[in-house]
């Protein structure tokens, strides 16, 4: 069912995230990959997004940052192809306690039979 594998493909990247190993992380994706955050990010290759995601690694760990928790997962649209899923996700310290929590969408899709995440778009540090 295409909901579960849109789910799957949100948990992979979340404890990819987690693990901060970049390469997996690069793989939990479809490319072209899109972003929308604070600006608009087209990211061509699993290479690119790799050193992206290590590059931002001491920041985010500079602001105490230990693991993120999907607070909120749901699909709301399927086909075959594609899933669009409504999230939260909380940034936690080491304590487990909730630092930081953001909206987000997130779109799953199936290319060359490969369930990734191709979109994101969250409301970094806006309140929910």
């Amino acid at each position: 069912m295409s909901a579960d594998d849109g789910i799957a493909a949100a948990r992979e990247f979340i404890d990819a995230f987690n693990a901060q190993d970049h390469e997996r992380l690069a793989a939990a994706l479809n490319y072209p990959h899109i972003r929308l955050a604070r600006n608009f990010t087209r990211i061509e290759s699993a290479a690119e997004f790799a050193a992206r995601s290590r590059s931002g690694e001491p920041e985010l760990r500079a602001e105490g940052w230990h693991h993120s928790v999907l607070a909120v997962l749901e699909a709301v649209q399927t086909s075959p192809d594609k899933v669009h899923l409504l999230m939260r996700v909380d940034r936690c310290r080491e304590s487990g306690e909730v630092y930081s929590s953001f909206d987000t969408f997130w779109i799953a899709t199936r290319r060359d039979g490969h369930w990734g995440i191709q979109f994101r778009s969250s409301y970094l540090g806006a309140p929910s």
